[in-house]
């Protein structure tokens, strides 16, 4: 009697089977959509490790803007040439994995091939969210303890992850707060979502107000192909659904959007594009709304959320190969598992702000609001 063994698959099928899974994992990740290798993306993907003297590394580089005037007329510019200054930001990488294991022929009487199937598309939603959750993590400052929804993390092997060490809070300079009385609050000036009320809810006047501190912060926005510079804003559902209820919003994105069924409104889509703005509801921003009482914001009592507002290179994330697909046989194949291990890492940049003389985060800014 021959039985399957999936430990003598083809290396050609395990290559297959990895490409596949990483492929679907790609196309289910929310945040691949805003990813590429330039420095002209949100997120910067670096598929490629760098040699150094303390072996190989992920790096992200940072390359400053020209600050001299150049020369006028004929004057000699030869020997007044600026140099070009750029900050190497080290992505740490790990491995992270997972698997699933058939109880056994008697206890599913479904086809080897259908559990390697249904195995392959649970693993690779779950490796599609897991990074998604990191990244919205990352980008916020929230330490991998936690869930994206306020709840601590219970058994998660998330904070032992190498990268997970170089998560940093929101800098300064590049975090408000929300208050529908006075405005924007930034953390300079001793912004705290401890302060939040129910009032401090998502408006169009409150992101009109962080555009423009946005550009005049130097935020680099995102360049589109067709040459308009863009921001993405990341809220949860529920965040949203309040910036929908603000006249305001209504207002502009009526007058803004095409007078044809492709109107954002007309199609309840959860992306709207006004004002160099692309405005996204997302579960995994993140917020208290499953937190426990005392634990949310507002002195405790107040469901808020983390809006995200983001530009060129505000997240990093080292993508290095293709995930690896192992199976094994356990009590003589009666039992298979599968397995699958990504190695990746992600780093939210910093740079050291000439205007302040600190370090400020690169391309995103924060704000907690009410939801």
């Amino acid at each position: 009697m021959s039985l399957t063994n999936f430990g003598k698959l083809t290396d050609e099928e395990l290559t297959i089977w990895q490409r596949d899974t990483w492929r679907k994992a790609r196309n289910e990740s929310f945040m691949g959509q805003f990813t590429g290798t330039d420095h002209n993306s949100m997120i910067q993907r670096i598929t490629e490790l760098k040699k150094s003297q303390k072996g190989a590394r992920a790096v992200i580089t940072l390359v400053n803007d020209s600050e001299g005037d150049g020369v006028a007329g004929d004057r000699t510019l030869e020997g007044n040439e600026e140099a070009l200054t750029s900050e190497d930001q080290v992505i740490r990488i790990d491995q992270l994995r997972h698997a699933h294991r058939h109880e056994g022929k008697m206890a599913d009487q479904k086809s080897v091939v259908t559990f390697r199937k249904e195995a392959r598309d649970n693993l690779s939603y779950w490796l599609a969210d897991r990074y998604d959750q990191q990244a919205f993590l990352a980008l916020s400052g929230v330490d991998f303890s936690m869930h994206t929804n306020g709840v601590a993390r219970v058994g998660s092997d998330f904070p032992n992850l190498e990268y997970a060490a170089d998560l940093a809070v929101p800098s300064d300079r590049r975090y408000y707060r929300w208050d529908a009385t006075n405005g924007l609050i930034s953390g300079a000036a001793g912004a705290s979502n401890a302060d939040l009320t129910t009032a401090d809810t998502l408006t169009w006047e409150m992101l009109i107000d962080l555009r423009a501190e946005a550009e005049e912060d130097f935020l680099r926005p995102v360049r589109t192909v067709d040459g308009v510079n863009m921001y993405h804003v990341f809220v949860t559902p529920t965040a949203m659904k309040s910036l929908k209820k603000d006249q305001d919003f209504k207002e502009n994105l009526r007058n803004a959007g095409a007078r044809s069924n492709k109107n954002p409104l007309f199609k309840g889509s959860e992306s709207y594009y006004v004002d160099g703005l692309a405005i996204h509801s997302y579960r995994h921003v993140y917020n208290t709304r499953k937190a426990a009482t005392g634990s949310k914001w507002g002195g405790g009592a107040v469901d808020g959320c983390r809006l995200l507002f983001c530009g060129a290179q505000a997240l990093g994330f080292a993508d290095i190969g293709s995930p690896e697909w192992k199976e094994k046989g356990f009590d003589y194949d009666n039992q298979q598992g599968i397995a699958v291990g990504k190695i990746a890492g992600f780093l939210k940049p910093q740079f050291k702000s000439k205007t302040y003389g600190t370090k400020q985060d690169f391309g995103v800014i924060t704000v907690d609001i009410a939801q």
